[in-house]
Protein backbone atom coordinates (compact mmCIF):
# COMPACT_ATOMS: atom_id res chain seq x y z
CA UNK A 1 0.00 0.00 0.00
CA UNK A 2 1.38 3.40 -0.97
CA UNK A 3 2.25 5.85 1.78
CA UNK A 4 -0.20 8.39 0.36
CA UNK A 5 -3.05 5.88 0.46
CA UNK A 6 -2.14 4.84 3.99
CA UNK A 7 -1.92 8.47 5.10
CA UNK A 8 -5.41 9.11 3.75
CA UNK A 9 -6.87 6.04 5.44
CA UNK A 10 -5.18 6.88 8.75
CA UNK A 11 -6.42 10.47 8.53
CA UNK A 12 -10.02 9.27 8.38
CA UNK A 13 -9.76 6.39 10.86
CA UNK A 14 -7.45 7.59 13.64
CA UNK A 15 -9.09 8.78 16.85
CA UNK A 16 -12.75 9.71 16.50
CA UNK A 17 -13.86 8.11 13.25
CA UNK A 18 -14.54 10.32 10.24
CA UNK A 19 -13.96 14.06 10.00
CA UNK A 20 -16.87 15.82 11.75
CA UNK A 21 -18.75 15.97 15.03
CA UNK A 22 -21.64 17.93 16.55
CA UNK A 23 -20.63 20.41 19.26
CA UNK A 24 -23.04 22.07 21.69
CA UNK A 25 -22.97 25.88 21.66
CA UNK A 26 -24.61 26.30 25.07
CA UNK A 27 -23.58 24.88 28.45
CA UNK A 28 -25.29 21.79 29.79
CA UNK A 29 -23.44 20.97 33.01
CA UNK A 30 -25.98 21.69 35.73
CA UNK A 31 -29.61 20.96 36.48
CA UNK A 32 -30.37 24.62 35.68
CA UNK A 33 -28.67 24.29 32.27
CA UNK A 34 -30.64 21.13 31.56
CA UNK A 35 -33.92 22.82 32.42
CA UNK A 36 -33.14 25.53 29.82
CA UNK A 37 -31.71 23.27 27.12
CA UNK A 38 -34.62 20.86 27.32
CA UNK A 39 -37.79 20.62 29.35
CA UNK A 40 -39.33 22.80 30.67
CA UNK A 41 -37.36 25.79 29.31
CA UNK A 42 -37.29 24.63 25.68
CA UNK A 43 -41.05 25.16 25.50
CA UNK A 44 -40.58 28.94 25.48
CA UNK A 45 -38.78 29.24 22.12
CA UNK A 46 -41.14 26.60 20.74
CA UNK A 47 -44.14 28.80 21.59
CA UNK A 48 -42.46 31.87 20.11
CA UNK A 49 -41.68 30.07 16.84
CA UNK A 50 -45.21 28.65 16.67
CA UNK A 51 -46.53 32.23 16.86
CA UNK A 52 -43.96 33.63 14.41
CA UNK A 53 -42.14 31.03 12.26
CA UNK A 54 -39.37 33.46 11.25
CA UNK A 55 -38.17 33.38 14.86
CA UNK A 56 -36.75 29.92 14.13
CA UNK A 57 -33.66 31.82 12.94
CA UNK A 58 -33.37 33.54 16.33
CA UNK A 59 -33.86 30.54 18.58
CA UNK A 60 -32.31 27.65 16.63
CA UNK A 61 -29.21 26.93 14.52
CA UNK A 62 -31.20 26.79 11.28
CA UNK A 63 -29.80 30.08 10.00
CA UNK A 64 -26.23 28.75 9.98
CA UNK A 65 -26.99 25.21 8.89
CA UNK A 66 -26.63 23.71 5.40
CA UNK A 67 -27.48 20.18 4.33
CA UNK A 68 -24.99 18.57 1.96
CA UNK A 69 -27.15 15.99 0.22
CA UNK A 70 -26.00 13.25 -2.16
CA UNK A 71 -26.86 9.78 -3.36
CA UNK A 72 -23.31 9.03 -4.48
CA UNK A 73 -24.21 8.41 -8.11
CA UNK A 74 -21.52 10.65 -9.60
CA UNK A 75 -18.71 11.09 -7.11
CA UNK A 76 -15.81 13.09 -8.51
CA UNK A 77 -13.22 10.77 -10.02
CA UNK A 78 -14.95 7.67 -8.64
CA UNK A 79 -18.27 7.39 -10.48
CA UNK A 80 -21.39 5.72 -9.07
CA UNK A 81 -20.08 4.38 -5.77
CA UNK A 82 -23.32 4.82 -3.83
CA UNK A 83 -24.30 6.75 -0.70
CA UNK A 84 -22.13 4.87 1.81
CA UNK A 85 -18.89 5.11 -0.17
CA UNK A 86 -19.69 8.73 -0.96
CA UNK A 87 -20.06 9.71 2.69
CA UNK A 88 -16.35 10.59 3.25
CA UNK A 89 -16.65 13.13 0.43
CA UNK A 90 -19.72 14.71 2.01
CA UNK A 91 -18.00 14.87 5.39
CA UNK A 92 -15.10 16.54 3.61
CA UNK A 93 -17.49 19.10 2.18
CA UNK A 94 -18.71 19.78 5.72
CA UNK A 95 -15.13 20.40 6.84
CA UNK A 96 -14.61 22.95 4.05
CA UNK A 97 -17.87 24.78 4.83
CA UNK A 98 -16.80 25.10 8.45
CA UNK A 99 -13.13 25.90 7.84
CA UNK A 100 -13.63 28.57 5.20
CA UNK A 101 -16.94 30.19 6.17
CA UNK A 102 -18.00 28.87 9.60
CA UNK A 103 -21.13 27.30 8.12
CA UNK A 104 -22.39 24.23 9.96
CA UNK A 105 -23.34 21.17 7.91
CA UNK A 106 -25.33 17.98 8.20
CA UNK A 107 -24.15 15.56 5.53
CA UNK A 108 -27.08 13.47 4.37
CA UNK A 109 -26.72 10.48 2.08
CA UNK A 110 -29.92 9.38 0.31
CA UNK A 111 -30.31 5.68 -0.45
CA UNK A 112 -32.09 6.05 -3.78
CA UNK A 113 -31.18 6.78 -7.38
CA UNK A 114 -34.72 7.91 -8.17
CA UNK A 115 -35.02 11.66 -8.69
CA UNK A 116 -38.50 11.74 -7.18
CA UNK A 117 -37.25 10.14 -3.94
CA UNK A 118 -34.38 12.59 -3.70
CA UNK A 119 -36.65 15.56 -4.34
CA UNK A 120 -39.19 14.46 -1.75
CA UNK A 121 -36.44 13.91 0.82
CA UNK A 122 -35.14 17.46 0.38
CA UNK A 123 -38.62 18.96 0.40
CA UNK A 124 -39.38 17.27 3.73
CA UNK A 125 -36.01 18.44 5.04
CA UNK A 126 -36.65 22.15 4.48
CA UNK A 127 -37.65 23.09 8.07
CA UNK A 128 -34.34 21.75 9.38
CA UNK A 129 -31.81 23.77 7.40
CA UNK A 130 -31.15 27.22 6.00
CA UNK A 131 -29.86 25.92 2.67
CA UNK A 132 -29.17 22.78 0.64
CA UNK A 133 -25.94 21.98 -1.20
CA UNK A 134 -26.54 19.19 -3.70
CA UNK A 135 -23.50 17.06 -4.39
CA UNK A 136 -22.30 14.22 -6.62
CA UNK A 137 -25.55 13.34 -8.41
CA UNK A 138 -25.45 11.88 -11.90
CA UNK A 139 -26.90 13.51 -14.99
CA UNK A 140 -29.56 14.10 -16.13
CA UNK A 141 -31.22 13.57 -12.74
CA UNK A 142 -29.17 16.34 -11.14
CA UNK A 143 -30.77 18.92 -13.44
CA UNK A 144 -34.32 17.83 -12.65
CA UNK A 145 -33.61 17.63 -8.92
CA UNK A 146 -32.13 21.10 -8.69
CA UNK A 147 -34.72 22.73 -10.92
CA UNK A 148 -37.59 21.20 -8.96
CA UNK A 149 -36.14 22.09 -5.57
CA UNK A 150 -35.37 25.67 -6.61
CA UNK A 151 -38.98 26.11 -7.73
CA UNK A 152 -40.58 24.49 -4.67
CA UNK A 153 -38.39 25.48 -1.70
CA UNK A 154 -37.96 28.88 -0.08
CA UNK A 155 -34.32 28.33 0.96
CA UNK A 156 -31.15 28.53 -1.16
CA UNK A 157 -30.43 25.37 -3.15
CA UNK A 158 -27.33 24.85 -5.28
CA UNK A 159 -25.75 21.89 -7.05
CA UNK A 160 -22.09 22.67 -6.44
CA UNK A 161 -20.74 20.34 -9.12
CA UNK A 162 -22.52 22.57 -11.62
CA UNK A 163 -22.48 26.09 -10.29
CA UNK A 164 -19.42 26.08 -8.06
CA UNK A 165 -17.32 25.05 -11.03
CA UNK A 166 -19.06 27.59 -13.25
CA UNK A 167 -18.55 30.52 -10.90
CA UNK A 168 -14.87 29.88 -10.16
CA UNK A 169 -13.86 28.90 -13.69
CA UNK A 170 -15.78 31.94 -14.95
CA UNK A 171 -13.52 34.14 -12.83
CA UNK A 172 -10.49 32.34 -14.23
CA UNK A 173 -11.81 32.93 -17.75
CA UNK A 174 -12.21 36.67 -17.20
CA UNK A 175 -8.69 36.92 -15.82
CA UNK A 176 -7.13 34.79 -18.54
CA UNK A 177 -8.84 36.74 -21.32
CA UNK A 178 -7.47 39.98 -19.93
CA UNK A 179 -3.97 38.53 -19.77
CA UNK A 180 -4.02 37.30 -23.38
CA UNK A 181 -5.68 40.49 -24.60
CA UNK A 182 -8.90 39.00 -25.96
CA UNK A 183 -12.52 40.14 -25.62
CA UNK A 184 -15.03 37.68 -24.25
CA UNK A 185 -17.58 38.37 -26.97
CA UNK A 186 -14.99 37.60 -29.66
CA UNK A 187 -13.53 34.45 -28.09
CA UNK A 188 -14.19 31.04 -29.63
CA UNK A 189 -14.81 28.61 -26.77
CA UNK A 190 -14.80 24.80 -26.99
CA UNK A 191 -16.04 22.57 -24.16
CA UNK A 192 -14.80 19.00 -23.81
CA UNK A 193 -17.44 17.26 -21.69
CA UNK A 194 -21.18 17.81 -21.64
CA UNK A 195 -22.05 16.61 -18.17
CA UNK A 196 -23.44 18.66 -15.30
CA UNK A 197 -20.36 20.85 -14.89
CA UNK A 198 -19.87 21.36 -18.61
CA UNK A 199 -23.45 22.43 -19.23
CA UNK A 200 -23.51 24.72 -16.17
CA UNK A 201 -20.18 26.34 -17.12
CA UNK A 202 -21.29 26.89 -20.70
CA UNK A 203 -24.54 28.47 -19.51
CA UNK A 204 -22.65 30.73 -17.11
CA UNK A 205 -20.12 31.75 -19.76
CA UNK A 206 -22.94 32.85 -22.05
CA UNK A 207 -24.21 35.12 -19.28
CA UNK A 208 -20.68 36.48 -18.88
CA UNK A 209 -20.64 37.48 -22.54
CA UNK A 210 -19.50 34.54 -24.67
CA UNK A 211 -21.56 34.61 -27.87
CA UNK A 212 -23.70 31.49 -28.47
CA UNK A 213 -22.50 31.04 -32.04
CA UNK A 214 -18.88 31.08 -30.84
CA UNK A 215 -19.34 28.26 -28.31
CA UNK A 216 -19.09 24.58 -29.24
CA UNK A 217 -19.63 21.62 -26.94
CA UNK A 218 -18.04 18.23 -27.55
CA UNK A 219 -18.97 14.99 -25.76
CA UNK A 220 -17.89 11.38 -26.25
CA UNK A 221 -19.87 11.22 -29.50
CA UNK A 222 -18.25 14.34 -30.94
CA UNK A 223 -19.46 17.88 -31.58
CA UNK A 224 -23.02 18.62 -30.48
CA UNK A 225 -24.54 19.91 -33.69
CA UNK A 226 -28.05 20.73 -34.89
CA UNK A 227 -29.83 17.56 -35.93
CA UNK A 228 -27.66 15.14 -33.97
CA UNK A 229 -29.67 12.41 -32.24
CA UNK A 230 -27.08 10.03 -30.82
CA UNK A 231 -26.43 10.52 -27.11
CA UNK A 232 -28.51 13.67 -26.92
CA UNK A 233 -30.52 15.07 -24.02
CA UNK A 234 -32.68 18.16 -23.75
CA UNK A 235 -29.88 19.82 -21.80
CA UNK A 236 -27.26 19.11 -24.46
CA UNK A 237 -29.65 20.20 -27.20
CA UNK A 238 -29.50 23.77 -25.89
CA UNK A 239 -25.92 23.88 -27.16
CA UNK A 240 -26.44 22.28 -30.56
CA UNK A 241 -24.97 24.51 -33.27
CA UNK A 242 -25.30 24.70 -37.04
CA UNK A 243 -21.82 23.51 -37.96
CA UNK A 244 -20.03 21.05 -40.23
CA UNK A 245 -17.46 20.33 -37.50
CA UNK A 246 -17.74 16.85 -36.02
CA UNK A 247 -14.66 16.06 -33.91
CA UNK A 248 -12.79 17.72 -31.08
CA UNK A 249 -9.83 18.20 -33.39
CA UNK A 250 -12.08 19.99 -35.88
CA UNK A 251 -13.59 22.17 -33.15
CA UNK A 252 -10.24 23.24 -31.72
CA UNK A 253 -8.87 24.60 -34.98
CA UNK A 254 -8.56 28.35 -34.34
CA UNK A 255 -10.29 28.17 -30.93
CA UNK A 256 -9.30 30.69 -28.25
CA UNK A 257 -10.46 28.77 -25.19
CA UNK A 258 -10.60 25.08 -24.33
CA UNK A 259 -12.56 24.08 -21.23
CA UNK A 260 -12.04 20.45 -20.23
CA UNK A 261 -14.59 18.87 -17.91
CA UNK A 262 -14.13 15.37 -19.17
CA UNK A 263 -11.56 12.64 -18.53
CA UNK A 264 -7.82 12.06 -18.38
CA UNK A 265 -6.07 12.09 -21.74
CA UNK A 266 -9.00 13.35 -23.81
CA UNK A 267 -6.89 16.24 -25.18
CA UNK A 268 -3.58 15.74 -26.99
CA UNK A 269 -0.66 18.13 -27.58
CA UNK A 270 -1.35 18.04 -31.32
CA UNK A 271 -4.87 19.34 -30.68
CA UNK A 272 -3.50 22.35 -28.81
CA UNK A 273 -1.23 23.18 -31.73
CA UNK A 274 -4.37 23.88 -33.78
CA UNK A 275 -5.67 26.55 -31.42
CA UNK A 276 -5.40 30.30 -31.99
CA UNK A 277 -2.38 32.30 -30.76
CA UNK A 278 -2.24 32.77 -26.96
CA UNK A 279 -4.83 30.10 -26.19
CA UNK A 280 -6.50 29.53 -22.83
CA UNK A 281 -6.63 25.91 -21.66
CA UNK A 282 -8.65 24.82 -18.64
CA UNK A 283 -8.02 21.10 -18.03
CA UNK A 284 -10.29 20.64 -15.03
CA UNK A 285 -10.80 16.87 -14.80
CA UNK A 286 -9.79 15.55 -11.37
CA UNK A 287 -7.62 14.00 -10.19
CA UNK A 288 -6.02 13.71 -13.65
CA UNK A 289 -6.53 16.56 -16.14
CA UNK A 290 -7.43 16.12 -19.81
CA UNK A 291 -3.85 17.09 -20.61
CA UNK A 292 -1.05 17.74 -18.14
CA UNK A 293 0.49 21.20 -17.94
CA UNK A 294 3.83 19.66 -18.91
CA UNK A 295 2.41 18.21 -22.13
CA UNK A 296 0.39 21.33 -22.84
CA UNK A 297 3.39 23.62 -22.51
CA UNK A 298 5.45 21.24 -24.58
CA UNK A 299 3.01 21.90 -27.40
CA UNK A 300 2.42 25.62 -26.77
CA UNK A 301 4.63 28.11 -24.96
CA UNK A 302 2.09 30.92 -25.33
CA UNK A 303 -0.85 29.48 -23.40
CA UNK A 304 -2.51 30.36 -20.12
CA UNK A 305 -3.51 27.19 -18.30
CA UNK A 306 -5.56 26.17 -15.29
CA UNK A 307 -6.29 22.79 -13.72
CA UNK A 308 -8.27 21.56 -10.75
CA UNK A 309 -5.13 20.51 -8.90
CA UNK A 310 -3.30 22.26 -6.10
CA UNK A 311 0.16 21.19 -7.32
CA UNK A 312 -0.06 23.39 -10.42
CA UNK A 313 -0.61 27.15 -10.76
CA UNK A 314 -4.14 28.44 -11.35
CA UNK A 315 -6.15 25.88 -9.40
CA UNK A 316 -9.85 26.17 -10.18
CA UNK A 317 -11.23 24.96 -6.87
CA UNK A 318 -14.89 25.07 -5.88
CA UNK A 319 -13.89 25.95 -2.33
CA UNK A 320 -13.46 29.50 -3.65
CA UNK A 321 -17.20 29.49 -4.19
CA UNK A 322 -19.63 27.37 -2.23
CA UNK A 323 -18.68 28.21 1.40
CA UNK A 324 -18.85 31.95 0.72
CA UNK A 325 -21.97 31.70 -1.46
CA UNK A 326 -23.89 30.06 1.37
CA UNK A 327 -22.33 32.38 3.97
CA UNK A 328 -23.70 35.41 2.13
CA UNK A 329 -27.02 33.75 1.30
CA UNK A 330 -27.61 32.62 4.89
CA UNK A 331 -26.69 35.98 6.37
CA UNK A 332 -29.40 37.79 4.40
CA UNK A 333 -31.80 34.82 4.68
CA UNK A 334 -32.02 34.51 0.93
CA UNK A 335 -34.89 32.54 -0.57
CA UNK A 336 -32.70 31.29 -3.42
CA UNK A 337 -29.30 31.39 -5.08
CA UNK A 338 -30.07 33.10 -8.36
CA UNK A 339 -28.12 34.01 -11.47
CA UNK A 340 -27.37 37.50 -10.20
CA UNK A 341 -25.66 36.01 -7.14
CA UNK A 342 -23.61 33.58 -9.25
CA UNK A 343 -22.42 36.35 -11.55
CA UNK A 344 -21.52 38.43 -8.50
CA UNK A 345 -19.28 35.61 -7.26
CA UNK A 346 -17.45 35.39 -10.57
CA UNK A 347 -16.86 39.13 -10.79
CA UNK A 348 -15.78 39.34 -7.14
CA UNK A 349 -13.17 36.59 -7.57
CA UNK A 350 -11.94 38.08 -10.85
CA UNK A 351 -11.52 41.47 -9.19
CA UNK A 352 -9.79 40.03 -6.14
CA UNK A 353 -7.22 38.29 -8.34
CA UNK A 354 -5.97 41.70 -9.49
CA UNK A 355 -5.42 42.99 -5.95
CA UNK A 356 -1.97 42.85 -4.29
CA UNK A 357 -1.55 39.49 -2.55
CA UNK A 358 -0.78 39.66 1.19
CA UNK A 359 2.53 38.23 2.38
CA UNK A 360 0.64 35.77 4.59
CA UNK A 361 -0.94 34.15 1.53
CA UNK A 362 2.40 33.95 -0.28
CA UNK A 363 3.97 32.36 2.78
CA UNK A 364 1.16 29.81 3.00
CA UNK A 365 2.01 28.67 -0.53
CA UNK A 366 5.78 28.85 -0.10
CA UNK A 367 6.46 31.61 -2.62
CA UNK A 368 7.94 35.11 -2.28
CA UNK A 369 5.25 36.88 -4.26
CA UNK A 370 2.16 36.42 -6.35
CA UNK A 371 0.70 38.85 -8.80
CA UNK A 372 -1.96 38.84 -11.47
CA UNK A 373 -0.52 37.17 -14.55
CA UNK A 374 -0.38 33.90 -16.53
CA UNK A 375 0.26 31.81 -13.39
CA UNK A 376 -2.11 33.67 -11.09
CA UNK A 377 -5.55 34.25 -12.61
CA UNK A 378 -7.74 33.34 -9.63
CA UNK A 379 -7.24 33.83 -5.87
CA UNK A 380 -5.84 31.01 -3.79
CA UNK A 381 -8.26 28.97 -1.64
CA UNK A 382 -6.48 29.99 1.58
CA UNK A 383 -6.71 33.70 0.83
CA UNK A 384 -8.81 35.02 3.75
CA UNK A 385 -10.02 37.95 1.65
CA UNK A 386 -12.13 35.62 -0.49
CA UNK A 387 -14.63 35.25 2.35
CA UNK A 388 -15.13 39.01 2.58
CA UNK A 389 -15.22 39.73 -1.13
CA UNK A 390 -17.43 36.84 -2.20
CA UNK A 391 -19.89 36.63 0.70
CA UNK A 392 -20.52 40.39 0.63
CA UNK A 393 -20.99 40.30 -3.16
CA UNK A 394 -23.51 37.49 -2.75
CA UNK A 395 -25.36 39.37 -0.02
CA UNK A 396 -25.51 42.53 -2.14
CA UNK A 397 -26.74 40.65 -5.21
CA UNK A 398 -29.39 38.91 -3.12
CA UNK A 399 -30.62 42.24 -1.78
CA UNK A 400 -30.50 43.94 -5.18
CA UNK A 401 -32.40 41.09 -6.85
CA UNK A 402 -35.09 40.92 -4.17
CA UNK A 403 -34.47 37.43 -2.71
CA UNK A 404 -33.04 38.61 0.64
CA UNK A 405 -35.45 38.48 3.56
CA UNK A 406 -33.11 40.20 6.03
CA UNK A 407 -31.06 42.98 4.40
CA UNK A 408 -27.76 44.00 5.97
CA UNK A 409 -25.67 47.14 5.98
CA UNK A 410 -22.87 46.16 3.60
CA UNK A 411 -20.12 48.18 5.29
CA UNK A 412 -20.98 46.72 8.68
CA UNK A 413 -21.35 43.25 7.15
CA UNK A 414 -17.91 43.39 5.54
CA UNK A 415 -16.49 44.29 8.94
CA UNK A 416 -18.13 41.23 10.48
CA UNK A 417 -16.75 39.05 7.70
CA UNK A 418 -13.25 40.42 8.23
CA UNK A 419 -13.47 39.56 11.91
CA UNK A 420 -14.75 36.09 11.07
CA UNK A 421 -11.96 35.57 8.54
CA UNK A 422 -9.37 36.54 11.12
CA UNK A 423 -10.79 33.99 13.57
CA UNK A 424 -10.95 31.25 10.96
CA UNK A 425 -7.31 31.86 10.04
CA UNK A 426 -6.22 31.08 13.58
CA UNK A 427 -5.26 27.49 14.51
CA UNK A 428 -8.20 25.45 15.84
CA UNK A 429 -10.48 28.46 15.54
CA UNK A 430 -14.23 28.22 15.74
CA UNK A 431 -17.25 30.28 16.43
CA UNK A 432 -20.12 31.88 14.60
CA UNK A 433 -20.08 35.37 13.15
CA UNK A 434 -21.57 37.93 15.46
Amino acid sequence: MSSRKQDALDYHRTGRKGKIEVVATKPCRTAADLSLAYTPGVAEPCREIARSPELVFEYTARGNLVAVVSNGTRVLGLGNIGPLAGKPVMEGKAVLFKRFADVDVFDLEVNSEKAEDFIKFCQLLEPTVGGINLEDIKTPECFLIEETLRSTLSIPVMHDDQHGTAMVSGAALLGALQIVGKQIDQARVVFVGAGAAGIACATHYLRLGVQPERLLMVDTKGVIYSGRTEGMTAYKARFARDTELRTLTDALRGADVLVGLSTKGSVTPDMLKLMAPRPIVFALANPDPEITPEDARGARNDLVMATGRSDYPNQVNNVLGFPFVFRGALDVRARAINEEMKLAVTHALAALAKEPVPDSVCQAYGVKRMEFGPEYIVPKPFDPRALVWVASAVAKAAMDSGVARQPVDLAEYRGRLEQLGARLALPASSGRPS
